[in-house]
């Protein structure tokens, strides 16, 4: 089976039939964490947009068929600038990684693309083109460009919340990767949380799909998010597709930054399974700072 490349597309939202039934207050609490939950989306989305960051990004490549190998078949490390850009011609925005060395070497001239991009969107080098030549230095026989800290936050929007069906786990659930393989391989992939957030398990339920295959085949993802519920912020996001072949999982931390005021992705980590290459990937976000 050929490989396809994850798409994110826009789509309107739609009504869910069928939702299971909870009880009144247990759904009008949780009726109103996700309302505040999609104007955290929404404003955070506002800031967001006003921030360049500099990621820092580790990938391997391990074989599974090797019992017990522990050495990676392939590293690559990637340095980017991260931003998120409202797209000129449409209401919505695109998460940017604009790669700019590779392995210690440096691709491209980084302040002068930047500042273009920067100042005019629409004149600098078309959005599309600069993720699909970010999404090029992906190590792996999968191809992806779902490897985005802000991407699952999208769910949370109001427009995209009927799509799916939350679900309140009242017991503290640990941030972890929930497949076992991938476990082995991450052995650090668990973020601390608190036992006051509250853990919200999701699965899409509409189609088409958010996220697509390169054929435009549906790929549902489920997750969890772990929220404040006294005001909506999303403090750690998973998310989970398991189609074609593959099994991918992204999950993220939030903190606070003092310098920007308000919780941004300081970690991501991510797993892609597709016997027998098993894909991990690490990165930490830094150097935040105000576009001016």
């Amino acid at each position: 089976m050929t490989l396809g490349r994850i798409r994110i597309l826009a789509l309107a939202a739609a009504a869910i039939p069928g939702m299971e039934q909870r009880p009144a207050a247990q759904e009008r609490a949780l009726d109103d964490v996700l309302r505040m939950s999609a104007s955290y989306v929404a404003a955070f989305r506002q800031q967001w947009s006003g921030i360049v960051a500099e990621e820092t990004y580790f990938q391997e490549i391990r074989n599974t068929s090797r019992i017990g190998d522990s050495v990676a078949a392939q590293i690559r490390r990637l340095r980017s600038d991260l931003l998120l850009v409202k797209l000129p011609d449409a209401n919505r925005y695109v998460e940017l990684r604009d790669v700019y060395e590779v392995d210690g070497k440096p691709i491209r001239d980084r302040q002068a693309r930047l500042e273009r991009l920067l100042k005019d969107p629409a004149a600098a080098d078309p959005i599309a083109a600069i993720i699909d030549e970010s999404a090029r230095y992906n190590i792996g026989r999968i191809q992806r460009n779902i490897n985005t800290p802000v991407m699952a936050l999208q769910f949370l929007e109001a427009g995209n919340q009927q799509r799916f069906r939350f679900t309140h786990v009242p017991k503290a659930v640990t941030p972890v990767f929930t497949h076992e393989q991938d476990r082995a391989a991450n052995d650090t992939a668990v973020f601390r949380t608190t036992t006051e957030m509250w853990t919200l398990e999701y699965e899409e339920r509409d189609r088409p799909t958010i996220v697509r295959k390169l054929d435009r085949g549906s790929l549902p993802a489920r997750g969890r998010f772990w929220i404040n519920p006294s005001d909506g912020s999303v403090l750690i996001s998973e998310v989970i597709f398991d189609g074609g072949g593959v099994i991918a999982t992204v999950t993220v931390s939030y903190q606070s930054e003092p310098l920007m005021g308000f919780l941004v992705p300081v970690e991501m980590r991510e797993s892609y399974l597709r016997n027998p290459e098993r894909i991990t990937g690490h990165a930490q976000y830094s150097r935040f700072r105000p576009i001016n």
